[in-house]
């Protein structure tokens, strides 16, 4: 037969040890990312990506002297990676994707010497040089107003380049003689840009001391698509009239996509043609 107090110590033992095992479980449960630290980040390639809980990550003074480059409102939550590139290329680091307010800073240099060479809250993109070692910071801004991190989101993706591969003036131009409005045109070919912004400025000698001069912008967007696109614009002359005869023409063209721009620049002679409308 038991007991009451035999009952009842059994009852204190086999709770003593639910009690330890709970705090045991939870305390392996709690403990902070390996990456946690500047010296255990974790080595990442280009496609990287992973879902991270970071409530138990903390920071130090290796994430304060970093971000005195940044400026970032905080630190919290801080977890590190070190970064690779097998060739020159651009790189966007995404945790936008967190539950929480997450920014990103990017590095070179040593521990105690490290410098930011991009940072920002969401997605972050920086240009790796082939060979050269980033280490990355993902922390918790506390943009959002509290907390100690949460389900760190993040990854590391190569992003296509913008490009302007193909841009032209043509040779011939037309002048409304009745105006004197002149409308020159060419073509366009851009890649992985958000538009296309192009200025011409165009100048005519008449005489021989009186020079005529106009210019105008061109915008367009969502063209940016690997084909060739025409541009035009007309020519409002400042002074006087453009009339037929040659003229220089002097246009420079950019796009710019997420992270970056292209441009290009064209000085050339044109012949203006004319005609009434």
């Amino acid at each position: 037969m038991i007991s009451y107090r035999r009952f009842k110590s059994q009852i204190s033992i086999t709770l003593l040890v639910t009690a330890l095992s709970w705090l045991v479980c939870n305390l392996a449960v709690a403990a902070p990312p390996t990456n946690d630290t500047f010296t255990n980040s974790t080595s990442v390639t280009v496609g990287f990506n992973e879902v991270l809980d970071t409530t138990e990550a903390t920071t130090d003074s290796d994430d304060a002297q970093l971000n005195m480059s940044c400026g970032a409102p905080a630190s919290d939550a801080s977890v590190w990676y070190s970064f690779n590139a097998t060739s020159d290329t651009n790189v966007v680091v995404d945790v936008s994707q967190s539950n929480y307010s997450a920014g990103v800073l990017v590095s070179e240099g040593s521990q105690d010497n490290l410098q930011t060479i991009a940072c920002g809250p969401g997605a972050v993109p920086f240009f790796a040089t082939a060979g050269t070692t980033y280490y990355v910071l993902a922390i918790d801004d506390q943009l959002d107003g509290g907390g100690n991190g949460g389900l760190l989101s993040i990854s590391f993706n190569e992003v296509a380049p913008t490009t302007l591969d193909d841009f032209t003036v043509n040779p011939v131009g037309i002048v409304n003689t009745r105006t004197g409005v002149a409308t020159i045109s060419g073509t366009y070919t851009c890649n992985n840009g958000d538009f296309l912004g192009l200025f011409a400025d165009a100048s005519q000698d008449v005489g021989r001391i009186a020079t005529i001069r106009g210019d105008f912008f061109f915008f367009d967007s969502g063209t940016c698509n690997g084909t060739s696109h025409p541009w035009s614009g007309n020519v409002v002359p400042q002074n006087g009239k453009f009339a037929g005869g040659k003229a220089m023409t002097m246009t420079f063209a950019f796009t710019c996509g997420p992270f970056q721009c292209a441009d290009g620049y064209i000085e050339q002679k044109i012949q203006l043609r004319g005609g009434k409308k």
